[in-house]
């Protein structure tokens, strides 16, 4: 960890020659693959770590070596781009990453049959498919520097899939699992990703309004984070309360503590929408709303701010329902 006021992050600057015309295709592979992201022309940026300078570091070697320029140095950013518009800039980038990636898993899950004697034909090929996504998806969080959203989806995705492929011939019946009492959820310290965007946002309003009225919010880094006793975690890696399957955290929030209030289920699917991309429920208000979170998320650094603000957009959009239906 770097000490408070020391430089975050690593710039490699640099200039490459016009031949051989593969190698600059090249340098652009090895910086995409390590998770740098360009800032300027021929100026790229990455969270300063010993690792991520050790692989800097030889790629500026390289270039250096075909005869272009490399010059490396750590920075801390005064004026122009803050510090949140670059972490802004790794989540764009990797939410990219995992939504390429959901639309594939997706697409295996389609293809996977529910049925064990028609899944016994395409298990080879599917369980093929599972490998080759779970490395991509090893591959993408590695470089995952924030938290970005998206990782959830394509997870509980794939646990659909493996849990068919784990069917055995004579399936048993299984007992209902007993949903969580509300009051056994009060009070309690609720935690989550930094970075809050559409769902957390959402699912902490939820929480509020209709779980846990004293909820304390806690914000951690979308990797390592171990839970604390008493801690309840959600919208986050194998967390409390997340994605399951193709329903988002808000969704599955609703279901788990049985919410029917008049209005959720019409929030719930523009939050789907939003989050899960798959146009599941082409609810016309999704685009609007999106745009409103993502001006949230532009104007409010901090967490706590956002879900002040989006909580309020969200009463009111509750109310609207709510009235709409009584």
């Amino acid at each position: 960890m770097k000490a408070s006021g020391a430089p975050r992050w690593l710039l490699l600057i640099h200039q490459i020659p016009p031949s051989p015309a593969y190698f600059r295709a090249k340098v652009g592979k090895r910086l995409a693959k390590l998770g740098a992201v360009a800032i300027k022309n021929s100026v790229y940026v990455i969270p300063d770590t010993e690792q991520t300078h050790e692989d800097l570091q030889w790629i500026a070697r390289e270039i250096v070596a075909e005869g272009g320029d490399a010059t490396m140095c750590r920075a801390s950013f005064v004026e122009g781009l803050r510090d949140e518009q670059i972490e802004g800039l790794f989540n764009a980038a990797r939410e990219a990453d995992y939504n390429a990636l959901a639309e594939d898993v997706r697409a295996v899950l389609s293809q996977t049959p529910s049925r064990v004697a028609a899944l016994a034909e395409a298990r080879a090929t599917i369980e093929s498919d599972v490998a080759r996504i779970k490395k991509r998806l090893g591959e993408i969080a590695a470089i995952d520097y924030f938290g970005a959203p998206g990782r959830e989806a394509v997870q509980a995705t794939l646990e659909i899939i493996e849990k068919r492929l784990r069917r055995e011939p004579k399936t048993r019946a299984t007992k209902e699992e007993k949903k969580p009492a509300r009051a056994d959820y009060q009070g309690r310290t609720w935690v989550t990703r930094k970075n809050v965007h559409v769902d957390r946002i959402g699912s902490a309003w939820l929480i509020r309004r209709f779980i846990d009225p004293k909820a304390t919010l806690k914000f951690v880094p979308g990797q390592g984070y171990q839970a604390l006793s008493g801690e309840v975690t959600f919208d986050m890696y194998e967390a409390t309360f997340t994605h399951v399957g193709d329903a988002c955290t808000f969704e599955v929030l609703l279901d788990a503590f049985d919410l029917r209030e008049v209005g959720l289920s019409a929030i719930a699917e523009i939050i789907h929408d939003i989050d899960v991309k798959d146009g599941k429920f082409e609810r016309l208000e999704a685009p609007g709303v999106a745009s409103l979170i993502a001006g949230i998320a532009l104007s409010r650094a901090e967490d706590a701010e956002r879900i002040a603000l989006g909580s309020t957009f969200f009463d009111a959009l509750y109310e609207l329902f709510r009235r709409k239906r009584s």
